[in-house]
């Protein structure tokens, strides 16, 4: 008699996984005006509004994309692995509302909108670099373009079903590659592009509000357990779990990593500091936590803050003006992050690979550095490419009294603070009317 076949069940609908994956898309969702904050606290008062702006655009304008057709070019059927399409998805019109996303138990607009979310940041992240002088309507055609051309792609290289990264075996837990390095070599192209701001490395260009810059990074900070331990889909084996732990472990090490290397270089721990280096230790634990350990993210961690802070620098010796520092956290904590996992993953996490530290040679290491590569070096040029076409024929900057008059008024027609009610000119609205024999009395007393 032959023996019974067992066949695995089908998946079936999580209330609880989709539920958590929802509360994922919405903190996703917070860390693009997270992100804002984050910009906004560290450029001048007069570009402070634009800087906001930027970020907020790519909701408009990456959530219709995505819905036309970006989700399709990015998750649909495989094509040559470069590229995938489902004309099904097109508009969105045609899924079922229990129709469940390949292999997992959420629906497919679960992770629909899950992933729109990461499509909208990573634009938004490239805004950091262009402070003072983009005019707006061409950074918006920038974004359409450039998500379209470059972020579709190679997000599903990383991870579609077909892709080349993908079925490589590339690791990128929730972005390193496909986000982070991504919007850091665009960021590096369109300023080699572009030019640097008026003034720089003469004029002081010191953030406005560092408290606005911490609040960022602390609702950054926030956003991000969603936008890590979400990726996996679900909680039902502990992997996101694990990413959730090292998310803060290692964000919490590049901190002091980079506080400590500016204490020993500049003599101070700094709040802009601290901000940018927790924003590092997220950015390198992004590709690195479903595969790692805690300790492994410490050391991702203290790794990231150290070099990110070394790097930023970079821009004054190389001469390329990177306004608030989105190749030296972006990109090369991407790069760290990435191609740490060859060395430190325990192959205990999202898969059975291991890193060098771990018996498992160099082979993932040589992998992690193909999907690096490939997309820094996609994602330098073509950027560097578009944004020369949008700068040849709409224009890409500002004039240069605009620039040093303030990008707020002129492409915004509006200032951040309104200081025409502070001092003593100000008109009263509320009668005080024991304040005048109050100050009466007070000039009689010092005179005898």
């Amino acid at each position: 008699m032959a023996p019974a076949i067992t066949l695995a069940a089908e998946p079936t609908l999580s209330a609880a996984n989709t539920g958590f994956m929802l509360i994922c898309s919405a903190l996703v969702m917070l860390m693009t005006p997270a992100l804002a904050f984050f910009y906004g606290g560290m450029v001048r008062v007069k570009s402070t509004l634009n800087m906001l702006m930027m970020s907020f655009i790519s909701l408009g304008i990456v959530t219709v994309l995505w819905v036309l057709y970006g989700f399709s070019l990015a998750f649909g059927t495989d094509s040559g692995s470069i590229i995938g399409w489902n004309s099904d998805w097109v508009g969105l019109s045609d899924i079922g509302l229990t129709e469940l996303w390949d292999g997992t138990t959420i629906p497919l607009f679960v992770f629909v909108v899950f992933q729109m979310m990461f499509a909208i940041l990573t634009p938004a992240l490239i805004s950091g670099a262009l402070a003072d002088r983009v005019k707006f309507s061409a950074w918006a055609l920038f974004i359409a373009l450039w998500v379209t051309v470059v972020y579709f792609p190679v997000a599903h290289w990383v991870w579609g079903a077909g892709g080349w990264a993908y079925e490589l075996g590339v690791i990128d837990f929730a972005g390193g590659t496909a986000v982070h390095i991504n919007a850091g070599a665009a960021a590096l192209g369109v300023i080699l592009v572009i030019g640097k701001r008026v003034g720089f490395k003469k004029d002081p260009m010191r953030p406005h509000s560092l408290p606005l810059v911490m609040l960022g990074a602390g609702l950054l900070w926030f956003g991000w357990f969603g936008f890590n331990a979400g990726s996996w889909l679900g909680n039902d084996d502990g992997v996101g779990a694990l990413m959730f732990v090292n998310t803060q472990v290692a964000t919490g090490a590049a901190v002091l990593g980079w506080l400590a290397y500016e204490k020993i270089r500049h003599g101070a721990f700094t709040t802009l500091g601290a901000a940018s280096g927790a924003v590092a230790g997220l950015v390198a634990i992004t590709p690195a936590g479903g595969a790692v350990s805690p300790l492994g993210a410490i050391a991702v961690g203290l790794i990231a803050g150290v070099v990110c802070a070394m790097a930023v620098g970079l821009k004054y010796k190389l001469n390329y003006d990177d306004s608030l520092d989105v190749v030296g956290v972006h990109l090369v904590g991407g790069i760290i992050g990435s191609l740490l996992i060859g060395f430190f993953a325990t192959g205990k996490g999202q898969s059975d690979v291991a890193g060098l530290f771990y018996g498992g040679g160099l082979d993932q290491f040589w992998k992690q550095c193909a999907g690096v590569f490939a997309v820094l070096a996609y994602s330098l040029v073509v950027s560097a490419v578009l944004a020369f076409l949008v700068h040849k024929t709409i224009g890409m900057r500002v004039t240069e009294d605009e620039e040093v008059a303030g990008i707020d008024q002129a492409e915004h027609a509006e200032t951040a603070y309104d200081f025409s009610g502070a001092g003593g000119g100000a008109a009263r609205t509320t009668a005080v009317p024991d304040a005048a024999p109050a100050a009466d009395a007070a000039a009689k007393k010092v005179d005898a």
